[in-house]
């Protein structure tokens, strides 16, 4: 399958080929976030190299903006409809996409592991925006359900990265440019999604770990501009979430939008597993409205 104008990833018997960043040369596969090895992992097997797919859109249609797309699963896999068909739908609006295969807690990982992984795909996109004719100030960060999460917890735990560091790519900042999330998970409460949070944070989580990780509670005035939608019958990940997450962006005045449907299954995607642009949801003709709004999309 090709992603946007390059060809993305090649399988070779169950394994991804990866190749390193080439500075010089826009990347056509995965590419490990850090090339010699990743802080923090466990072994050297796949789940512990967290990796970037790049989905560059055409360049005659190209807008420079781009988005990290984070697959949502549990925090126990990745689901492919929610990683590189939303990065082919990103192409057609002139959005360049790079999905995200961060560690996973059925890998042994937790909190703030996943963090690190999302903030890093984050600053080696602007560490590379000039050679890959990216805009290093337009550069956000989609997720769906635990990718949901992912994403509201960069959307609230950013920084401005490390003048002293010795990897000019931490020096960048991590905070996204805006942010769009598909019925994520928000909370580590009551309404979480038990699986979710298990994987995240393990068995027996303390409260101050809860509210941390609880996203609603960590909105600020510096919280990027944020796209959210959902579905009332969505069982996996009740609606609550985005309403509380909203009615967080809300009361410190960042721009955000909201958009429930009564009627979709958890895990709806585009609208379809299957790539038919005429079954698309809704919401994929409001959230390319709301990005040519904010200069992401043509």
């Amino acid at each position: 399958m090709r992603g946007g104008w390059f060809v993305t990833s090649v399988l070779l018997a169950g394994a991804v080929m990866m190749t390193v960043v080439n500075a010089q040369q826009p990347p056509r596969d995965p590419f490990p976030l850090w090339p010699n090895g990743a802080p923090g992992a466990l072994g050297s097997a796949e789940s512990d190299i967290p990796t970037l797919t790049p989905f560059f859109a055409n360049p005659a249609r190209a807008t420079g903006a781009s988005i990290v797309v984070c697959p949502g699963g549990g925090y126990g896999g990745l689901a492919p409809h929610e990683g590189h068909h939303y990065a082919m739908w990103l192409n057609e609006l002139g959005i360049s996409a790079f999905v995200l295969k961060y560690r996973l807690g059925s890998a042994g990982y937790r909190h703030p592991v996943m963090l690190h992984d999302a903030a890093r795909a984050v600053r080696v996109v602007r560490a590379n925006a000039t050679a890959w004719k990216l805009d290093p100030a337009r550069v956000g960060i989609m997720g769906s359900s635990a990718g949901g999460h992912l994403a509201s917890t960069l959307l609230t735990h950013f920084d401005a990265g490390d003048a002293n560091a010795p990897d000019a790519t931490d020096r960048r900042p991590s905070r996204p440019d805006l942010g769009i999330l598909c019925y994520p998970v928000i909370t580590m409460g009551e309404k979480t999604h038990a699986g979710s949070r298990r994987n995240l944070l393990g068995e027996n989580p303390s409260p101050d770990l809860v509210r941390l990780l609880s996203n609603d509670q960590q909105v600020t005035a510096q919280t990027p501009p944020t796209f959210l939608f959902h579905t009332v019958e969505d069982t996996g990940v009740v609606v609550q979430n985005s309403l509380d997450f909203a009615a967080a962006l809300a009361k410190h005045g960042v721009p955000f939008a909201l958009h429930v449907y009564p009627k979709g299954p958890h895990g709806i995607g585009l609208g379809t597993r299957n790539w038919d642009p005429a079954a698309r949801h809704p919401w994929t003709t409001e959230c390319a409205l709301w990005l040519k709004e904010h200069g992401f999309a043509r």
